[in-house]
């Protein structure tokens, strides 16, 4: 079996693992405290995020108390939520404005998306880890959006990968092309940096 094949069977592994958590709600729920505390004072106007699928973590509930909190701190710039939108042509995400009740429309993956909302920058990334592992590097859906987009964009957001306890793969092997994430968060708490 090859590098890509290895990767492929631990991608299913884990994604399998998680859809069987059988107390997945209770590890949500500490997540969401855990991003909640690790917010606050950041000094993050807008948030890029995604839309979970495939038994993820739902940032969007924590992500829209933030920005209700930077309402009710009458903040000069309001607090921002961006969700990602494929850019077909260069196989990468922009992120476009995203608030309870937007229009939403299904992307070419099934994947809801905002409709006609304005583009974002975010300068705080939450992304979805299938696995992390040691150093900050994380194991992603295996379609390099990320990475891609994050190469593209500049200034570099400060990139949080979200996930479970149970995503932490100890031998994680990094490929070239990776780049770690600045911190991950799991219903634990801070995984890296562990300082």
């Amino acid at each position: 079996m090859d590098k890509s094949d290895d990767k492929k069977a631990l991608r299913q592994r884990l994604l399998q693992a998680r859809m069987d958590l059988p107390d997945r709600l209770a590890r949500a729920e500490r997540l969401q405290r855990v991003m909640r505390i690790w917010l606050v004072g950041r000094p993050d106007v807008v948030i890029g995020a995604y839309w979970p699928i495939k038994g993820e973590f739902d940032p969007l509930p924590a992500l829209h108390r933030w920005k209700e909190d930077g309402e009710l701190l009458d903040e000069p710039q309001r607090r921002r939520i961006g969700l990602p939108v494929v850019d077909k042509q260069h196989r990468t995400l922009k992120f476009h404005a995203w608030y309870p009740g937007c229009p939403m429309e299904e992307d070419a993956y099934g994947i809801p998306k905002p409709r006609d909302t304005e583009v974002v920058v975010p300068t705080l990334l939450f992304v979805p880890c299938v696995g992390y592992g040691p150093g900050g590097f994380r194991l992603g859906y295996g379609g390099g959006f990320y990475d891609r987009t994050l190469a593209e964009l500049s200034p570099r957001p400060f990139t949080a990968g979200l996930g479970y306890t149970n995503a932490f793969v100890p031998d994680l092997n990094p490929e070239p092309h990776d780049v770690p994430l600045d911190a991950i968060l799991n219903d634990n708490g801070t995984v890296w940096p562990t300082r």
